[in-house]
Formats: C-alpha cells, sequence, structure tokens
C-alpha cells in the first residue's frame, strides 16, 4: 500500500478590515487560497475554540502549548474550527482555479463587500455583511452579488474610497482596468 502525501492549499493573500470598517465586535478575516476558495474567518470564534481546548488540556494535566498559550506544532484543531468559516468555494458561484487576492471594499459603507480575483480570469464581489459566523449551508448561493470575467488571469485588485463604487484590477495584460461594482 501507497503513501498518501496531502498538500494543503497554499494562501495567496490575506485581507483584514480597517478598523472603521465593521460595526460587528467580532473581528474576521478574508483569505485567499491556491484552492479556488475563499475563506471568512471569525478570527474571535477560532481564539476561543483554541483557548477552550488548551485550557481543558491543562486542567487534565498534561500540556503542548508554549508560554503564549498557542497550541505547539502539530496540535490537533478541533472539527468546531471549520464550522466558523464561511466557504465562499465553486458550488456558491465561487472561484474554478487558485485566488490569487483578495480585499474589502472601500467605497459606500466600508467593509461590506468582499472583493477577490484569481488565477479563473474572473473577479467576484461577495456580499458578506450578514455573515455572522454561523455553520454555511447550501443557502449561501446568495452572497455572490458580481461576477466579472476577464482575459487574463488576475494579479491583483483594490477599490477606490470614494462614493462611485470603482474598482481597480490588474491582470496579466499590460493594461489597468478600472469597473463599477453598483
Amino acid at each position: 500500500m501507497g503513501t498518501q502525501c496531502l498538500n494543503p492549499a497554499f494562501v495567496h493573500a490575506i485581507a483584514v478590515p480597517d478598523v472603521d470598517m465593521l460595526d460587528k465586535s467580532d473581528k474576521i478575516c478574508v483569505v485567499a487560497r491556491g484552492d479556488g476558495i475563499v475563506d471568512v474567518i471569525n478570527i474571535e470564534s477560532e481564539l476561543a475554540v483554541i483557548r477552550s481546548k488548551t485550557s481543558a488540556k491543562a486542567r487534565k494535566g498534561s500540556s503542548s502549548t508554549s508560554k503564549d498559550g498557542v497550541p505547539a506544532a502539530g496540535t490537533e484543531i478541533l472539527d468546531e474550527n471549520a464550522r466558523k468559516r464561511l466557504h465562499l468555494d465553486y458550488s456558491v458561484g465561487g472561484h474554478a482555479a487558485a485566488v490569487s487576492c483578495v480585499a474589502f471594499s472601500l467605497f459606500g459603507e466600508k467593509g461590506k463587500l468582499i472583493i477577490s480575483g484569481g488565477n479563473d480570469k474572473s473577479v467576484k464581489v461577495w456580499d458578506c455583511s450578514k455573515y455572522d459566523g454561523a455553520v454555511q449551508t447550501g443557502g449561501n448561493s446568495d452572497v455572490l452579488r458580481l461576477n466579472i470575467n476577464l482575459s487574463k488571469k488576475v494579479n491583483w485588485l483594490c477599490t477606490t474610497p470614494t462614493d462611485s463604487e470603482n474598482l481597480v484590477v490588474c491582470d496579466t495584460t499590460k493594461v489597468v482596468k478600472a469597473y463599477s461594482v453598483s
């Protein structure tokens, strides 16, 4: 019997909202993954799971944590962890190839939209304003607000902090493109 090797998806980019963007008490980040998935991660719930797990181990008398309370390398992450993540994948209209970049919108209600670009020559605009860290179900297909198809893969993108809802995209052509998201 052969040995199986698992190569996890590379993280291509991470976006964290500015302090003034979201009025939620929870902190989130967005991760662009090499397997085509955009993860919206509730950092507070992730840390709570780690803290509860490390405190339970400390009560049992075994310790695999570092001095700052973070689990040591190789410690198994609870399945509960994944349930606090919103996976925006192909099944909900997401990318068909690696996601190269992610950003929070700077226009309108700052941070309401998440924009992702990928090697599949597309830009996706996600409305995750109702995301509360709950378990993702098949009913999340309504989070995709806009799909922009390009001729080349996306290298970088950003939004402009104005009322005009502009999106600037750099792909592998020699042209910088601007789109209106509205």
